[in-house]
């Protein structure tokens, strides 16, 4: 059962990453032509009339009283900061890149659920994520000129983001998924609308532009809704590597839409990161089949 439910988890993480990196490519094209607000809040004020219609058709609303917990609060938070600092930096430097450090992030949410959530993980599947932030480093090749202010705006993403995620997994299931991301949708929108004076006021958007921000808040939408699912399924410790499929699709789209071209050792990075997640997979697989296997030898217990 645990070993199927994880499996759901990795497929939703998949999608989402999909969905991410497509938003991002999409987000990336405008950041020339719109300030940071201004993007957050017109791909947010679409995306949350989707995911508003989508909640009612589907009765997910809950009282207002249901967002008052303190998890939800930090999760929405951390929401809305991850979108600001990941679409500052965005602009600054290559996809490929951003997706790279953003990779770190299943070592720090792994971290943070065997401290704080007590779940197991083995030295095996320890050392399979930090070998996947070696190849992390082995793709960025920090110096001192790789840690420019972009840079480390996506590092402290990463943390954001990992708390965000980790808040996503203490949230009780009587909350739907589509509750969380209407309400987060809409306080990102919010932050966004803030932001836009700040950072350099309102700019006319062309058609080209617009239609790049539809596309991206239909992709936001999704990714909303899947990563809730992934990572209120199975353990944390298992789905999390597979973030590292987005680093595929960001290359992808950096090659023929940017012309950002990979070199060897961006190439070699990427294999030790996803040959990394696939053994974390692997390994978990294992540990499965044994546990029903011993159960079968047991017996029910009395």
């Amino acid at each position: 059962m645990q070993a199927s439910t994880n499996f759901r988890g990795i497929l939703f993480m998949c999608l989402a990453m999909v969905t991410f990196s497509c938003n991002d490519a999409l987000v990336k094209s405008v950041t020339g032509a719109m300030n940071v607000g201004q993007i957050i809040f017109v791909r947010g004020l679409l995306t949350t009339l989707m995911v508003v219609l989508a909640a009612w058709q589907f009765r997910a609303f809950r009282p207002l009283r249901t967002l008052m917990q303190p998890v939800i609060l930090l999760r929405i938070a951390m929401e809305a900061l991850a979108s600001v600092t990941y679409i500052s930096a965005l602009g600054q430097i290559p996809l490929a890149n951003a997706s790279a450090i953003m990779q770190a992030l299943p070592l720090a949410v792994t971290l943070g659920a065997a401290l704080f959530l007590g779940e197991p993980v083995g030295w095996r599947r320890w050392t399979a994520i930090i070998a996947g932030f070696i190849g992390v480093l082995i793709v960025l090749r920090p110096g001192p000129e790789g840690f420019t202010p972009a840079a480390l705006t996506v590092v402290a993403c990463v943390f954001v983001t990992a708390t965000r995620d980790l808040c996503t997994r203490r949230i009780g299931h009587d909350v739907p998924s589509l509750y969380i991301t209407v309400s987060t949708s809409l306080v990102t929108t919010i932050v966004g609308a803030v932001l836009i004076q700040p950072m350099g006021g309102w700019q006319p958007m062309s058609a080209m532009t617009f239609s790049h921000i539809a596309a991206a808040s239909i992709l936001l939408m999704l990714g909303y809704q899947t990563i809730v699912l992934a990572m209120r399924a199975g353990d944390i410790s298992v789905i999390a590597p597979f973030r590292y499929t987005s680093l595929i699709w960001s290359i992808a789209i950096g090659i023929f839409f940017f012309t950002e071209v990979p070199d060897t050792w961006m190439l070699v990075g990427v294999a030790v990161i996803i040959g990394s997640g696939l053994y974390t997979f692997y390994r978990e697989t294992l540990r499965g089949r044994k546990a029903v296997a011993q159960r079968s030898l047991t017996g029910p217990l009395e």
